[in-house]
């Protein structure tokens, strides 16, 4: 008995022994994470390019267990952490060996001068010191944007000012950078051909002293292609200020595109003239026009004036076909429809009732059948405009058709369709025969002996549904013909 409780006793204080050994392993199991060094001086990402490396080194390598995940977190902009973003996260036991090297991404609403990164593991848990502070911006508008209808001059009067403003929409097709709320900007003055000073921030500028300006987005210390076109501005002291005006599609412009948008500089009140003539209701910053001349504008600046022009140049090719729009040929005839252009490379399509004829694709077109035609000439180089012309091709009407039978019924309804007597040729004009037409009571209502087959040449007063009338035809041989038209409604 006694051997027996001296081996429990053996036992007990082994087990005990190894819980202490395993203990004391676990509460030693730690590591140590050293700072993040940044691969980078400043993190400037955009759409095309967000991918960033930091390097940090931990000790023992041995202590990691095989579920540890590294972590990267960002701080704000002010280098806390108590709103950290986590910007990576490794596999479960993905990273065994130090130094490591991780990519991250910048969250596209970063922007500030003074963010930090550190790095945490989960098992066992650690967190590094922070890293140095960098600046880092997610630019979310990254090209050039125009301010005051991308219009290159200004002018304010002695004493007064001038506003310049972020356009939106951008001109041009530019995206405006106002569609991003979180965006900020800042003026700038040039004080030289490579130099410039800031002046202000905000959306638009107010300008009172003659100089160049523009506009940025302003992502801190990281540089971008967000900026704006230039606009001089003058202080106009004595005669009168250049208004400068520019066409929204430039100049030459492709009509093609829609309507040019001509912009002049800001004032009280413009208005625009065209070939020197003025286009009554043109009294607005902007003119639409989709026609080429030489346009003008006066801008009243308040205590002094501005005046421009530009002659505007459409690049619409000249064209002109040689048939009208209605066109009258006879049956197994055609007619020969020519188009002519100064369009670059043009390629020709022909429409039939709305059908494209197939194998026609010059400037020519043999056209024998009635129906609607349609020519469609696109200039495939430079402006790459179309130009259509439509037409029609009508039978010819024939007031002598070959007529078997002298007819006994008409129906003048103005359908174009047995609305007269139609004769055999052997009675009508240049035969000399002689055609009478009375009513049922014998009433003379028509005599000829040059019958041009156009009777009724008036609208009958038709006492019943269907009226009877009766012809005598007599022929320069004395050979005569009798008989009945019934006249239906």
């Amino acid at each position: 008995m006694y051997s027996i409780k001296k081996n429990i006793v053996k036992k007990r204080i082994l087990s005990i022994g190894c819980f202490v050994v395993f203990l004391s392993s676990t509460l030693h199991a730690q590591i140590v994470i050293g700072t993040p060094s940044l691969g980078f001086t400043q993190a400037c990402a955009n759409s095309e390019f967000n991918s960033f490396s930091t390097t940090f080194v931990f000790s023992p390598v041995s202590a990691l267990q095989s579920s540890n995940q590294f972590i990267i977190e960002l701080s704000d902009a002010n280098g806390d952490f108590d709103t950290a973003t986590i910007v990576y996260t490794s596999n479960a036991g993905a990273i065994t060996s130090s130094p490591a090297t991780v990519n991250f991404e910048l969250p596209e609403a970063t922007a500030g001068e003074n963010y930090k990164l550190r790095i945490k593991a989960t098992a066992p848990a650690a967190t590094s010191a922070p890293s140095t502070s960098f600046a880092a911006y997610y630019k979310i508008h990254d090209e050039p944007f125009s301010i005051n209808n991308l219009v290159s001059t200004g002018a304010f009067c002695l004493g007064g000012s001038y506003l310049l403003t972020i356009d939106n929409p951008g001109i041009g097709g530019n995206n405006s950078p106002l569609q991003y709320e979180s965006l900020s900007f800042n003026w700038y003055k040039e004080t030289s051909p490579t130099t410039s000073e800031f002046v202000a921030d905000g959306p638009s500028l107010v300008v009172s002293e003659a100089g160049t300006y523009f506009a940025e987005t302003n992502y801190g210390t990281c540089t971008s292609q967000s900026f704006s076109n230039r606009v001089t501005v003058e202080e106009v002291t004595t005669g009168e200020a250049t208004a400068t005006i520019v066409s929204s599609l430039g100049n030459p412009y492709c009509p093609d595109q829609g309507m040019t948008v001509l912009s002049t500089i800001g004032g009280l009140s413009y208005q625009w003239y065209k070939d020197g003539v003025l286009i009554e209701g043109a009294t607005t910053q902007m003119y639409a026009t989709n026609m080429s001349g030489v346009f003008s504008v006066q801008v009243d600046l308040g205590d002094c004036a501005a005046a421009g022009d530009i002659d505007l140049v459409s690049e619409l090719f000249e064209s002109d076909i040689n048939v009208d729009a209605v066109n009258v040929i006879e049956a197994d005839t055609n007619l020969e429809v020519i188009v002519n252009s100064t369009a670059s490379a043009p390629e020709y399509t022909w429409y039939f009732n709305g059908n494209v004829i197939s194998g026609e694709t010059s400037n020519t077109l043999l056209a024998s059948d009635f129906g609607a035609y349609e020519v469609m000439i696109s200039e495939t180089i430079g402006c790459q405009a179309t130009v259509s012309y439509e037409f029609v091709i009508e039978e010819a009407y024939n007031p002598f058709p070959d007529v078997a039978e002298i007819p006994n019924v008409i129906s003048p309804n103005g359908d174009g369709i047995n609305d007269t007597w139609m004769l055999p040729t052997a009675y009508v004009t240049g035969t000399d025969t002689e055609i009478i037409i009375m009513t049922d009571r014998g009433k003379l209502v028509f005599q000829t002996k040059d019958y041009q087959n156009d009777w009724p040449q008036e609208q009958l007063e038709l006492n019943s549904f269907n009226q009877i009338y009766y012809y005598i035809i007599t022929t320069a041989n004395n050979q005569t013909k009798k008989g009945t038209i019934t006249i239906v409604k």
